[in-house]
C-alpha cells in the first residue's frame, strides 16, 4: 500500500492496467532470446519457418479491421479508426511509433502498433485475424518489435498490461484463469521480462463525507459486477 500524499486517496478506478512486464532489450539478441521461455522461442522460430514475414506498414485500415476481428473474438473494446490514425501520425512523424504487420500467403494476418521514447518502448495495440493462428505470427511480431525498439536505442520493452497481482499469485493461477487479462499474461510471460507495478491512480478528496459515500457505492457496484 502506497502512502498517500496529503488530501489524496488511492483510487478504486483505473483506466489503464497498473501492472506490466518489462523486457530488458539492452543485451545482444541471443541473450534476449535466451531469457525467454522455451515455448516462446519455439513459436518465434516456427512463425519464421512457416514463412510468416513481418514488414513495417502504414496500412491503418487493415490494422483497424484486424482490431475489430480480435475484439469480437476476445471480447474487448477498441477505439475508432480516427483514434489509431491520430496516434500513429503524431508519434510516427516524431520517429516514436511503428506499425508492424505479419503476412502469410500475401495476406496480413496480424499487426501491432508500438511506441518508443528515450530508453523505453511500449506495446500498446495488437490484433490478429482468425486465419493461420497456428503459425504463431504474434510471437514473431513481438520479437521484430523488440528489435525495432532496440534499433531506436531503447533498453526496455514494456509489454503493458497484466492482472494486478503479485508475481507468485500470477504464476500459481495463470493456467486455470482465463478472465480479464489472464490470457494475455500467459502470452506475455513467455518473453522473459520482469513484473513491475506503477503507483496507479489517486483521488484528490475535497469532500470526505461525499467521497466515503462514493467509495462505498463503488465497492457495491464492483462486487455486483
Amino acid at each position: 500500500m502506497q502512502t498517500p500524499p496529503a488530501g489524496f486517496r488511492e483510487s478504486l478506478s483505473s483506466i489503464q492496467p497498473c501492472r506490466t512486464i518489462l523486457v530488458d532489450i539492452s543485451q545482444a539478441e541471443d541473450e534476449i532470446l535466451e531469457r525467454m521461455k522455451q515455448k516462446t522461442r519455439y513459436n518465434i522460430r516456427l512463425a519464421a519457418k512457416r514463412g510468416v514475414v513481418v514488414r513495417t506498414s502504414a496500412d491503418l485500415h487493415t490494422f483497424h479491421r484486424l482490431m475489430n476481428i480480435t475484439s469480437q473474438r476476445d471480447q474487448f473494446g477498441v477505439h475508432s479508426y480516427e483514434y489509431y490514425q491520430r496516434a500513429y501520425e503524431f508519434f510516427y512523424d516524431r520517429g516514436e511509433c511503428e506499425l508492424l504487420q505479419a503476412e502469410y500467403d500475401n495476406q496480413v494476418i496480424a499487426a501491432i502498433m508500438v511506441f518508443a521514447r528515450w530508453a523505453r518502448a511500449w506495446y500498446f495495440y495488437g490484433a490478429s485475424s482468425d486465419l493461420y493462428r497456428e503459425f504463431m505470427p504474434t510471437y514473431l511480431l513481438q520479437w521484430k518489435a523488440m528489435l525495432w525498439a532496440k534499433s531506436q536505442g531503447c533498453k526496455v520493452y514494456d509489454l503493458w498490461g497484466i492482472p494486478d497481482y503479485e508475481e507468485p499469485y500470477l504464476e500459481d493461477n495463470f493456467i486455470s484463469r482465463s478472465d480479464g487479462l489472464w490470457g494475455v499474461y500467459r502470452y506475455k510471460r513467455g518473453f522473459g521480462g520482469t513484473c513491475a507495478r506503477t503507483v496507479g491512480p489517486w483521488d484528490r478528496v475535497y469532500y470526505p463525507i461525499l467521497y466515503k459515500l462514493y467509495k462505498r457505492r463503488k465497492l457495491i457496484n464492483q462486487r455486483a459486477a
